[in-house]
């Protein structure tokens, strides 16, 4: 009689918690699931401080992918008061009325996003409005007009770097108004620096025309339909959302698997992974107290830093490999939760998700108002629940900072621009996620060399933002996971459908 086969999950986010469940749900394959930290859900968890919930980056449950946006359905149906959404409502407004657990719901949000810029707020995506018009005013209206006029006419033939990627779709003068200062917040290199196809990952279908095109077809006719195909994500104006933050879906997700037999293991970091004929045939992990265990392995799904996952093969792969590998480069984040009695003036009571902070003379990237994500998110409705979002490297000066350093240089930012009164703050908690970001810059232009290598080994399926080195969105991690499965499914040896994931501007849409 054949033995139960066992595939070690390396990571309980979104990519690693999806391969689980599609393998409990679809072979007999059991998940033995390896989580270094002591959460579940990745950078997709939620943080619950004093009944106070941080979502860490802001985590829109939209997907162009019909079968991700039904998978999370499956998992926390929605709202009962969600009945007009077309294509969803009913079946899943029935196994609503089933739920034992009635918190166990998305619910359907508004999407507001804007720019902070010159102690104002601009439309994000920028729109051609009156707003707009009056805040930068006619003359330098008219030189963004011009510029973009010249990028239409007088394109960069060969897009080398991000910056190129903007100034096509947008113009050199829009470009350096309200990208490059928090692109290079984001990244703490120059927009020449990084490669383009950072912008084909994220921003890929957005340009002046399409954000134009939108906005008149908003006057033209309501827009109800949430899994839309035809409108670029940067543009949907309505998403679900979990009651109590992403980390509950994947929560819910983690104890399913474990019900039908996986197996997690928390606090363990991977150390060692041993290859043997071209299989990874063992995975070895430390706990905090440095106690080794080894897991034997017939499959295999990475969503750990390709570059530490490199380092714990040791000397196996190539010294090519090892070169590239050892050069990617990542950004870290820093979360400060701040807790007010109200924001500063007209700011009280604004509508917005996020706020793009694009002022130079502060560090803070973004804003998310917590409130606005979910009103359970936030213990005492009468406050406002804040996000304050830095982007650093670990080591640097913001990264070595105090807790409690860090949350006061936050308030003074916050006070500096004019959003909050120091007398209105009530709490503050910092929080730190190192490798949130893998850089398009550093050795990513030869990444082919590590992505090729790692393909020649049967048994190991890189998936994830981490795991593939990729800027991905939470639906693209788990679509690779999908077809990793899939894969192991139809006895398809080649990943190539795996890397093509979020690489073809219409991958995911229905025809």
């Amino acid at each position: 009689m054949t033995s139960k086969k066992t595939a070690v999950i390396i990571g309980a986010g979104p990519a690693g918690l999806t391969a689980a469940y599609e393998l409990v749900n679809r072979t007999n394959i059991t998940p033995l699931i390896i989580e270094a930290t002591d959460a579940i859900g990745g950078i997709s968890k939620t943080v619950n401080y004093k009944g106070n919930r941080m979502d860490i980056g802001g985590h829109r449950f939209f997907s162009k992918s019909k079968k991700v946006m039904d998978w999370w359905l499956n998992i926390l149906p929605l709202e009962e008061t969600a009945s007009d959404l077309p294509g969803y409502s009913t079946a899943h407004l029935t196994r609503r009325a089933n739920a034992a657990e009635q918190d166990a719901v998305m619910l359907v949000r508004n999407r507001l996003s804007r720019i902070y810029y010159l102690r104002k707020f601009f439309d994000y995506p920028i729109t051609l409005n009156w707003n707009t018009i009056s805040n930068l005013g006619i003359f330098r209206m008219g030189e963004l007009g011009l510029s973009y006029l010249n990028a239409t006419l007088f394109p960069i033939r060969n897009e080398q770097s991000l910056e190129d990627f903007l100034v096509n779709r947008f113009g050199k003068r829009l470009y350096r108004t309200f990208f490059k200062d928090y692109t290079e917040k984001v990244w703490g290199v120059p927009c020449k620096e990084i490669g383009a196809d950072w912008g084909a990952q994220r921003i890929k279908g957005l340009s002046i025309r399409k954000a134009l095109g939108h906005a008149v077809s908003q006057v033209l006719k309501s827009q109800k339909a949430l899994a839309t195909q035809k409108v670029e994500t940067s543009l949907i104006n309505r998403f679900l959302y979990p009651k109590f933050g992403p980390g509950q879906l994947w929560e819910n997700v983690a104890a399913q698997v474990v019900e039908k037999g996986a197996c997690i293991q928390m606090n363990e970091r991977v150390v060692g992974i041993d290859v043997s004929d071209g299989k990874v045939i063992s995975v070895t992990t430390a706990n905090s107290e440095g106690r080794e265990t080894k897991y034997q392995a017939d499959y295999v799904f990475s969503t750990m830093p390709v570059k530490d996952l490199v380092v714990a093969m040791g000397t196996v792969p190539p010294n090519n490999v090892k070169r590239v590998a050892d050069g990617l480069m990542y950004r870290d984040f820093v979360t400060v939760g701040l807790l007010l009695k109200k924001m500063k003036g007209d700011l009280n009571g604004i509508r917005d998700n996020w706020i793009y902070i694009q002022e130079s003379d502060v560090k803070i990237g973004r804003l998310q108002v917590f409130n606005n994500w979910s009103p359970y998110m936030v213990a005492d409705s009468a406050n406002v629940w804040l996000g304050l979002e830095y982007f650093c490297n670990e080591g640097d000066e913001l990264w070595q900072m105090t807790d409690d350093e860090f949350a006061q240089f936050a308030i003074s930012e916050m006070t500096k621009i004019d959003m909050i009164e120091q007398d209105d703050v009530i709490d503050a908690k910092t929080i730190r996620v190192p490798k949130t970001y893998p850089g398009y810059f550093g050795t990513y232009s030869e990444f082919s060399v590590v992505e090729s290598w790692m393909n020649t080994i049967e048994n190991l399926y890189l998936v994830g933002r981490n795991g593939m080195h990729r800027y991905n969105n939470q639906d693209h991690s788990m679509l690779s996971a999908i077809t990793a499965v899939d894969n192991i499914i139809e006895g398809r040896i080649d990943k190539s459908n795996i890397w093509a994931v979020n690489t073809e501007d219409e991958y995911h849409e229905e025809k």
